[in-house]
């Protein structure tokens, strides 16, 4: 039995890594301040004598002893993380800065929930770990695409100089239950829609494109990468398969038999034109690829908000 802190625990990825880990016979920790994560995604775990939650901010120091930490706190979704974009931030970096040296003083390995974002909008196509990005330091999104890209550059120097045993993963959109129906990104905006039979909002010409992986897929890729030796990263955790927002749509729409019509509204500053990982280097060190096709994730993401969307 392992002594695992999981911070951004409560949120949709977060709740969902605390299930494996608890599944798996581990001692976990959760942290979440609660900002977009919810007491609703771990209900269900906090009678369980392994599990224990804290309201904590990781802008703040925190003292526990664990064995592994897993970094997810950060607003994920565009409207969370512009809110408050210095927050944001500040949750990227001195979250980073705190859980890094929380891990050099307990000895613990750490693993950082990076992103697709480090890439921005890609002048290379589909994108390598290799690939340095195309992001706008001065727009937006930078709160949050040069947050993670700075907590990359902590983990690493930390790393170099202190010895940290760290693990870096870049994820790409995922999807599944326990999503915040309200949360703003793609899948859930467009279920939502369906489901309550309005417009679908499509940004732009719905021609940009994206990868979706399903929850469990992206949270077995993680749980590997941690228990993997001698292998650092970063890594790309996502799924290959690369959908047009207009396939998604239509996609939805049907798998809901929704009535809903698509209406097209100006796309939003650095908003990327495609995304697609390249995951050989997953295949190859952590014997990883994702295994549920999108329309299988589809029906499951659909069933669950239909029990929490009115």
């Amino acid at each position: 039995m392992k002594r695992i802190l999981v911070t951004g625990g409560a949120g949709f990825l977060g709740s969902h890594l605390c299930d494996r880990l608890i599944k798996e016979g581990n001692d976990v920790i959760c942290v979440d301040n609660l900002f977009t994560g919810s007491k609703d995604n771990i209900r269900h775990l906090l009678p369980n004598p392994y599990f224990e939650f804290i309201r904590h901010d990781v802008t703040e120091p925190l003292y526990v002893e664990v064995d592994q930490i897993y970094n997810l706190a950060c607003p994920a979704s565009p409207p969370h993380y512009q809110y408050n974009p210095i927050k944001t931030a500040k949750t990227s970096v001195y979250g980073a800065m705190n859980m890094l040296g929380l891990a050099k003083r307990v000895n613990a390995r750490i693993l950082q929930a990076s992103t697709s974002e480090v890439y921005g909008d890609p002048e290379v196509h589909p994108q390598p770990e290799s690939y340095r990005g195309c992001v706008n330091p001065i727009g937006i999104r930078s709160c949050y695409d040069e947050g993670k890209r700075m907590a990359e550059t902590l983990f690493f120097d930390y790393h170099r100089r202190n010895h940290v045993d760290i693990k870096v993963i870049r994820i790409f959109n995922t999807y599944g239950p326990r999503m915040d129906p309200y949360d703003g990104r793609v899948v859930s905006n467009f279920i939502v829609q369906a489901l309550k039979s309005e417009d679908i909002t499509i940004y732009g010409d719905g021609k940009q494109t994206r990868s979706f992986c399903y929850v469990d897929d992206l949270i077995d890729g993680m749980y590997r990468m941690m228990n993997t030796e001698d292998f650092t990263g970063p890594v790309n955790l996502g799924n290959p398969g690369e959908y047009t927002m207009l396939e998604l749509a239509d996609r939805i729409i049907k798998l809901t038999d929704s009535h809903s019509k698509m209406v097209f509204c100006p796309l939003p500053g650095d908003d990327p034109t495609q995304r697609r990982p390249v995951i050989e280097l997953a295949i190859d060190r952590l014997n990883w690829k994702p295994k549920v096709a999108l329309e299988e994730g589809l029906v499951k993401t659909i069933e669950y908000f239909k029990t929490v969307v009115r």
